[in-house]
């Protein structure tokens, strides 16, 4: 939801480490196109394909990290063993016990122990994701094997796993050399799609209903063009990384002289830009693993209203909403959307108490045991519930004329960067006392003015706990209904899940919203 892991080039102690990254997944570009090319899933099988994607992935493991690798083998392989030993009915709730579990170990080792204040590329990076996917699976599972259909809804109905993997497509789900080190986040029936070479079914142009039509007719799309423009966003992130965003460093926000005789427009300013200079060092590592799963022929979508291919499956970020953000949950929507994606399906939706609060406490804790990360997330909270009750009480009065919803929209992106910058500083600084002395030069007056908007502002209820929710009964096993649905379940194809995941990210498309 907010960043995911962070890279950085400052620290010429840690330059071997990011040399190291960069290089292990300029590699992995060239793995991908050698992978698409000679082990093309019509040209050998999929037991081959795993194979190959797996161990390339644990050889760039091995090299860029060392033997600190091991704790992906050792993370995925005990998640395997609870996943096969313990009942669909509960298995979700160890994997995700377990996981987290040892990724917080991971990380408080880490930070306390050796590393403490620093931004390298260090190994609890990728256990962050294959954290993601062990716990997305193990809900998938559970869905798919234990929950009846008519209790999930229509994402988790498509998504839904209705067998376990074998060790071979489970290691392979979580180490491929594609997403190893930067991610992203992919469902796992998405992933199966595309080894076994079915990712290509592709859609049709929407018709006159807007939805998207399967076929087999069309020549498997080209991802090259795709390919190419990520790759240039990447060196214009990564040439505005290092000539500009190190001479404008988020540390100044709290520096004493500058505090004491900056001016509130000069202070306000340098916020907004010196934590826009900080992001595109997250559109270079994330747009480059975006680049090399297309280059390996996966994160194909369908076709838009144009014809044209989409290669956006698992694209985490989309730059120009993120910049143009008109609100705070639209700069949320479009900002790792992986991540946001997973802590929907694994927290949000499935939360019966506070679901926004528990959702946030989730990502701190994922994210790492920084206390900057806490204070941020703790942050958001009040930020997005102000930012809600705001848009939902007053949003309608400026929808029309055009001039008046121009006005409001440049006030809303005003407000929406600000309030950002101003939630994110302690996630950059990570340690309390620089955290609070930020908010201490402010006067906490954005935590001051969200939480009056939260006393002062009806509040309005949302669709989500009715949509998520309601006519759910209580969980019981599917195996006394085993013959009766075992036809409709066997007959689900794993196809539906590019065609959800579609779906679901295009209804978080902003311009869908407003």
């Amino acid at each position: 939801m907010f960043p995911c892991w962070p890279l950085s080039f400052v620290g010429k102690n840690r330059m071997y480490l990011h040399v190291n990254f960069v290089v292990c997944q300029l590699f992995a570009l060239l793995a991908a196109v050698w992978f698409r090319t000679y082990l093309h899933s019509s040209k050998t099988s999929s037991f081959i394909r795993h194979v190959v994607a797996t161990l390339l992935g644990l050889y760039l493991a091995l090299f860029c990290f060392g033997w600190y690798a091991l704790h992906f083998l050792v993370q995925t392989g005990i998640s395997y063993c609870i996943m096969i030993i313990i009942g669909v009915e509960n298995m979700h709730k160890y994997c995700f016990v377990f996981a987290l579990g040892y990724l917080i170990v991971c990380q408080i080792t880490r930070v306390y122990i050796f590393d403490y204040g620093q931004y390298s590329a260090d190994f609890s990076g990728p256990m962050m994701i294959i954290t993601q996917k062990i716990t997305s699976l193990a809900y998938e599972i559970h869905d798919g094997m234990f929950r009846q259909d008519e209790e999930l809804t229509p994402s988790q109905r498509e998504l839904a796993v209705r067998r376990r993997p074998s060790l071979l497509e489970y290691l392979s789900y979580n180490c491929n050399f594609m997403g190893v080190l930067a991610g992203p986040l992919c469902s796992y029936k998405d992933y199966i799609t595309f080894i076994e070479g079915r990712s290509y079914h592709a859609a049709t142009p929407p018709g006159d209903n807007g939805r998207e039509d399967r076929h087999d007719g069309r020549t498997e799309p080209s991802p090259n063009a795709a390919v190419t423009q990520k790759l240039l966003v990447c060196g214009l992130s990564l040439l505005f990384h290092l000539t500009i965003s190190n001479t404008l460093p988020v540390e100044y926000n709290i520096d004493e002289h500058f505090q004491a005789t900056a001016s509130w427009p000069t202070k306000v300013i340098y916020l907004y830009v010196s934590l826009l200079a900080a992001r595109p060092k997250y559109y270079f590592a994330w747009t480059l693993a975006d680049a090399i799963n297309n280059a390996a022929g996966f994160g194909f979508r369908g076709y838009d209203r144009n014809g044209e291919a989409r290669w956006d499956l698992i694209s985490n970020l989309r730059i120009r909403q993120i910049e143009m953000s008109t609100s705070f949950k639209m700069f949320l929507d479009n900002w790792n959307i992986q991540t946001a994606l997973w802590l929907k399906r694994v927290c949000y939706e499935r939360a019966s108490l506070s679901p926004t609060i528990q959702t946030f406490v989730l990502s701190a804790i994922w994210h790492g045991v920084y206390p900057g990360y806490y204070l941020t997330f703790l942050t958001g909270v009040v930020m997005t519930l102000a930012a809600r009750a705001i848009r939902n009480n007053i949003r309608h009065y400026f929808i029309e004329p055009p001039q008046l919803k121009f006005l409001y929209d440049v006030i809303t992106w005003m407000a929406t960067q600000i309030a950002i910058s101003y939630t994110v500083v302690p996630f950059v600084l990570l340690s309390i006392k620089p955290s609070f002395k930020f908010y201490s030069s402010w006067y906490y007056c954005l935590h001051i003015v969200a939480i009056l908007v939260l006393l002062l502002l009806p509040a309005k209820n949302t669709q989500r706990g009715r949509s998520t929710h309601e006519n759910v009964q209580p969980s019981r096993s599917k195996r006394s209904d085993e013959r009766e649905n075992s036809l409709g379940q066997n007959s689900c194809s794993t196809t539906n899940s590019v065609c959800s995941q579609n779906q679901e990210i295009a209804s978080r498309h902003p311009s869908l919203k407003q």
